[in-house]
C-alpha cells in the first residue's frame, strides 16, 4: 500500500505547490495590471499636457493678434481662412471688459453677455497673467460638456480689456482611448484638484451632461500611484478596475486610467483554468500509475518516482526564476553545415519573451521564433557559442518581443551538439543607466546640455572637424545685466530669465548647432560645418539681434544684452580647453569695450588679459606688503590765505617702476574689487597720521579722504569708519569724507542714512569733482553736504571765457544758498585766483598753491599760509 499512499501525498504536495503558484501568479498579474494602469495614466497625463499647451498657445496667439490689430481682431475672418481648426476641436471667443462677446468662431453669439461666467470674473480680478482652466460645463447649444480656458487682455496702460477664451469639448480629452491598450471596459478620466470631474470615458461610451463613470469623487493623497477600486463602491457600471493616476505637471489636474479587472486578469484566469485541468488529469494519471506500480517491481517504481521528483523540482526552479531558459539543438543541411537551431525545451518565462506559450516554442526553429531585426545577429552568436563552447553578451531588442523588453542579457553554453541558453531582461537596468547619463548631461533649469556634456562632445566634434578638414567655432555668451536682475528681483526671476534666454538662443542659431549652458549666465554655442568666418559672424549677429527685444518676465519687462566671444578651430586652438579659454577671453574684451556685441579671438587679447592679470597681482601684492603711500595736498581759504584742510592722496611705491600716480591703478582696483582693501588701508593710514600729529601739536587741520562709490555703498562702510576712529583715538571732526556724484546713484534712502550717520559723528561730507557726474539739483537739495568741490575742468575756464565765469557764479550761488562751502580744484595761476576771489569762492586747491607732499613729522611743517596768493 506504500505506492497509493505515496501517490496521495505527492498529489497533495503538487496541489499545494500549484495553488501557491497560482496565487503568486494572480499577485503578479494584479501587480502588472497596476503598473500598466500607472504607465497609461502617465502617458495620458503627458498627452493632456501637450493638449493644454496647444490650447494655451492658441490663446497666446489670438491675444497677440488682438494686440497687433489694436483690439480689432475678427475671429470669423481667421476661421474662414482656416488659420486654426476652430469648431472641430474647440471654439475661440474674445470678450470685452463689459462682459460682451466682441468676436467668436461660433455663429450668432456676437454681443452676447457672458460677464457672469467664472472664467471672465477670474481674469477680470486677477493680479497677474495666468491660464484659467475651468470645470466641465454643459452647453445646451452644443449638446456637450465644455471646458473653458482663458487668458486676460490688457490695454496699453496695463488695465483690464477683457478676455480671450477657448472652449474645448470635454470628449477631446479622452480621444486617446484605444481598446488595444485599455480593453472594452477600460476607463479614462480627468479630475481637478478642486474636486470637479472634467471628463470620463468607459470603453466607447463618453459621459456627458454631468453624468460620469465615477459614482463619487476619488481622493488621491499622492501625486501618482495605482490601486484596485471596487466596482459597486466607485463605478456606475459596478465593474471593479485597476486605477492608475498621475498629477499633471503644471496644471491642477489628475489624469486617471483604469483597466477592467476581468479583462486584465483574463490571461491569468485562462492559465489558471488550464493548470487546474492539467493538475486534475495529472492526479488521475498519478493514481493509475500508482496502481500499476504496485504490480511492478519496487525498485523500478522507486526509480520512476525519483525521476518524476527530479523533473518536478527542475520545472519549479525554472518557472519561478526570472530568466528565460532554452535547450537548442543544432540543425545541419545535407553537407553537415549548421543552418539553424531547434528549441528542444524552454521554460514559460523564456516563451513569454517571444510572446508565446511554452508549448508553442518547443520544436520550432529559432529562425522562426526570433523577431526579424535581431534574427541574423542572434543566429551568428549561437554559431559563435557552438564554435567556442561559450558566449556571453547583450542584445538590443527592437523587434516584436514581449512589450517591456528592450535589452536582453545572453549566456550560451555548449553541451555536445546542444546549446543551453539563458536570457534575462535587463531593460530596467539599461533604462536606469541611460537616465543617469541624461541627467548628468542636462542642465536641470533650462534643459540644455551642460558643462559635463560639452566636455565629452567638444573633443569629438574637434576630431570630426580635423578629419573632414573643416572649421568649427565656439560662441562664448555672457548676459549683460543679469546679475542686477538676479540680485534685485530674486533668484526665481533670474531662473525665469535664464529659461527664456535658452529658448531665444535655440531659435537664433541654426538647427544643427548646439546650445550649452556652462553655469550662471554663461552659455556656449557650438557651430560646426563652417566654410569661413562669415558664417560664424552671421550666427553671432542673429544672437545679438535676438536680445534686442525685451524679456516679458513675471515681474515686468527687462532688456538684457549679450557679450559674445568667438574662437575658431583650428586658427584659435587645437583642443577644447584652448578654444573655450580663447572664446572667454574674446568675450571679456567685448565686456570691457562696452558690451552688447561680439568679437573674434585675437592673440593680442590674450596678451592684454595676461598683462591685466599681472597688474592685478602686483596691486594685490602692494596692498598686502604696504607699498601704498599717502601724500597730502593743502586747501587754502581764499579770504585769509590760511590752509583750511588737507586732502589725502594715495600713491603706489612700486619696487621697480617707482612712484605711480593713482590714475594708473585706481580704475583696475575698481574693476577687481581691490578698491575696498585700498580704501580701508588709506583710511587707516590717514587716521594713524592724524593720531601722530595730535600727539605732537595742540591744534591740527582736518584731512579729507576720497571714498569710491563701491566703498561708500558697502554695507559695512560706517562700521569701518567708526572702528578706525576708535582704534586710533582721534576726534571725528579731524576726518572729512570726499564722495563723487556717482555715489548718489544708489538708493536715496540708504545714501541719506549713511550721510546722516557720518555727520552725526562730526565728519564733514564733500562732493568731489562736481559737474562731471550724474547728480541733480534735487539730490543736492535733499541730501545734506558740507563742501562742494568744483572739477578742474570748470576752474580752467573761469579766467578764459565769460561763459566760464557765469557757470562758476551759478555753482557758487547755488552752493551758498544750500549752506555749502565751495572749493575750486586745479588752480594753476594767479589770474584764476583773482577771478575766484571776486566770485566769492571760499577755498582753492591746486599745484599753484601746493603739490601733494609726503607726510611731515608735524603738521605745522606744511606751509599754513601761502603768501604768493596775495602778491
Amino acid at each position: 500500500m506504500s505506492w497509493p499512499l505515496g501517490a496521495l501525498l505527492l498529489a497533495l504536495l503538487g496541489w499545494f505547490l500549484l495553488l501557491s503558484d497560482l496565487e503568486h501568479g494572480r499577485q503578479r498579474a494584479e501587480a502588472t495590471a497596476m503598473r500598466e494602469a500607472l504607465n497609461m495614466a502617465k502617458n495620458y497625463a503627458g498627452h493632456l499636457v501637450r493638449s493644454f499647451d496647444i490650447v494655451d498657445q492658441t490663446l497666446l496667439h489670438v491675444r497677440y493678434e488682438w494686440e497687433l490689430t489694436n483690439g480689432k481682431l475678427q475671429l470669423e475672418t481667421l476661421n474662414r481662412k482656416k488659420l486654426f481648426q476652430a469648431g472641430s476641436l474647440f471654439d475661440v471667443t474674445i470678450v470685452n471688459r463689459n462682459g460682451r462677446i466682441d468676436t467668436s468662431t461660433m455663429a450668432n453669439v456676437r454681443n452676447s453677455y457672458i460677464g457672469d461666467r467664472q472664467f471672465f470674473t477670474a481674469q477680470k480680478f486677477a493680479i497677474i497673467d495666468f491660464l484659467y482652466l475651468g470645470g466641465a460645463v454643459y452647453s445646451p447649444g452644443l449638446a456637450r460638456d465644455i471646458v473653458h480656458f482663458a487668458r486676460s487682455l490688457s490695454q496699453p496702460d496695463g488695465s483690464f480689456a477683457g478676455t480671450v477664451m477657448v472652449g474645448v469639448g470635454a470628449e477631446y480629452f479622452t480621444t486617446t482611448y484605444t481598446e488595444i491598450s485599455l480593453g472594452k471596459h477600460g476607463l479614462l478620466a480627468l479630475v481637478g484638484d478642486d474636486g470637479a470631474m472634467r471628463a470620463t470615458r468607459v470603453g466607447n461610451t463618453i459621459n456627458n451632461r454631468g453624468v460620469f463613470a465615477f459614482t463619487k469623487m476619488p481622493q488621491f493623497t499622492m501625486l501618482w500611484g495605482s490601486k484596485l477600486m471596487e466596482g459597486e463602491t466607485w463605478f456606475a457600471d459596478g465593474r471593479p478596475r485597476y486605477i492608475g493616476w498621475q498629477q499633471i505637471e503644471g496644471y491642477p489636474l489628475v489624469a486617471i486610467a483604469g483597466l477592467d479587472q476581468a479583462d486584465a486578469l483574463a490571461p491569468y484566469l485562462a492559465t489558471r483554468a488550464t493548470s487546474i485541468r492539467n493538475a486534475v488529469l495529472a492526479s488521475v494519471v498519478l493514481f493509475c500509475f500508482a496502481m500499476i506500480a504496485m504490480i511492478l517491481s519496487i525498485r523500478l517504481a522507486w526509480r520512476k518516482h525519483q525521476l518524476e521528483q527530479t523533473q518536478a523540482t527542475y520545472r519549479m526552479a525554472t518557472e519561478e526564476g526570472h530568466e528565460g531558459f532554452f535547450i537548442a539543438k543544432q540543425v545541419c543541411d545535407k553537407e553537415r553545415k549548421m543552418v539553424d537551431f531547434v528549441a528542444v525545451d524552454c521554460n514559460s518565462y523564456g516563451a513569454r519573451l517571444f510572446q508565446q506559450r511554452r508549448e508553442g516554442v518547443i520544436g520550432k526553429h529559432f529562425s522562426t521564433l526570433l523577431p526579424e531585426p535581431e534574427r541574423q545577429e542572434f543566429m551568428v552568436r549561437m554559431m559563435q557559442a557552438m564554435a567556442s563552447s561559450f558566449y556571453e553578451g547583450e542584445l538590443q531588442a527592437t523587434g516584436e518581443w514581449s512589450a517591456p523588453v528592450k535589452w536582453v542579457h545572453l549566456k550560451m553554453v555548449r553541451s555536445n551538439d546542444e546549446l543551453a541558453i539563458t536570457m534575462r531582461d535587463i531593460s530596467d537596468t539599461k533604462a536606469h543607466v541611460s537616465e543617469l547619463e541624461r541627467r548628468g548631461n542636462e542642465d536641470a533649469l533650462t534643459g540644455l546640455p551642460n558643462r559635463h556634456w560639452i566636455q565629452s562632445f567638444l573633443p569629438q566634434a574637434i576630431a570630426r572637424a580635423r578629419t573632414e578638414h573643416s572649421m568649427l567655432a565656439l560662441l562664448f555668451i555672457d548676459l549683460d545685466g543679469f546679475k542686477g536682475i538676479n540680485d534685485t528681483m530674486g533668484h526665481p526671476v533670474g531662473d525665469e530669465l535664464l529659461r527664456y534666454t535658452a529658448e531665444r538662443l535655440k531659435v537664433a542659431v541654426r538647427p544643427h548647432d548646439h546650445v550649452v549652458r556652462l553655469g550662471g549666465d554663461e552659455f556656449v554655442v557650438i557651430v560646426e560645418q563652417l566654410e569661413d568666418r562669415h558664417d560664424v559672424a552671421h550666427v553671432a549677429d542673429r544672437v545679438v539681434a535676438a536680445f534686442k527685444e525685451k524679456f516679458r518676465l513675471s515681474q515686468g519687462t527687462h532688456l538684457i544684452g549679450t557679450s559674445i566671444g568667438i574662437s575658431v578651430f583650428p586658427e584659435d586652438g587645437m583642443d577644447a580647453d584652448t578654444l573655450l579659454q580663447n572664446a572667454d577671453i574674446a568675450m571679456y574684451a567685448v565686456k570691457t569695450a562696452g558690451k552688447g556685441n561680439y568679437r573674434f579671438y585675437e592673440h593680442q587679447l590674450y596678451e592684454d588679459l595676461r598683462k591685466r592679470v599681472d597688474r592685478e597681482q602686483e596691486l594685490r601684492h602692494a596692498i598686502e606688503n604696504d607699498e601704498l603711500l599717502i601724500y597730502y595736498q593743502p586747501r587754502l581759504d581764499i579770504k585769509t590765505g590760511m590752509v583750511s584742510s588737507m586732502e589725502a592722496l594715495v600713491r603706489w611705491q612700486h619696487p621697480s617702476r617707482g612712484l605711480i600716480e593713482p590714475l594708473e591703478f585706481i580704475g583696475l582696483a575698481e574693476e577687481t574689487g581691490l578698491i575696498l582693501g585700498i580704501g580701508e588701508l588709506v583710511l587707516d593710514k590717514v587716521c594713524a597720521q592724524l593720531a601722530t600729529w595730535s600727539q605732537r601739536e595742540r591744534e591740527i587741520l582736518p584731512v579729507s579722504v576720497n571714498v569710491s562709490p563701491r566703498q561708500f555703498n558697502h554695507r559695512h562702510f560706517i562700521k569701518v569708519v567708526t572702528a578706525c576712529i576708535k582704534r586710533h583715538r582721534i576726534p571725528a571732526q579731524l576726518l572729512e569724507i570726499e564722495i563723487t556724484e556717482s555715489c548718489m546713484m544708489g538708493d536715496s534712502h540708504d545714501v541719506s542714512a549713511a550721510l546722516a550717520a557720518l555727520q552725526k559723528m562730526g565728519i564733514k561730507i564733500l562732493i568731489d569733482d562736481f559737474g562731471t557726474g550724474y547728480s541733480s539739483l534735487s539730490q543736492l537739495q535733499r541730501l545734506d553736504f558740507d563742501v562742494l568741490k568744483v572739477d578742474r575742468a570748470f576752474t580752467s575756464e573761469v579766467a578764459k571765457t565769460e561763459e566760464g565765469k557765469v557757470f562758476f557764479t551759478a555753482i557758487i550761488t547755488m552752493a551758498h544758498a544750500l549752506g555749502m562751502r565751495v572749493v575750486a580744484e586745479g588752480v594753476e595761476n594767479a589770474r584764476q585766483i583773482e577771478v575766484l576771489r571776486r566770485l566769492q569762492c571760499d577755498e582753492i586747491q591746486g599745484f599753484y598753491i601746493a603739490k601733494p607732499l609726503p607726510p611731515a613729522a608735524r603738521q605745522s611743517d606744511f606751509p599754513l599760509q601761502i603768501m604768493p596768493v596775495f602778491v
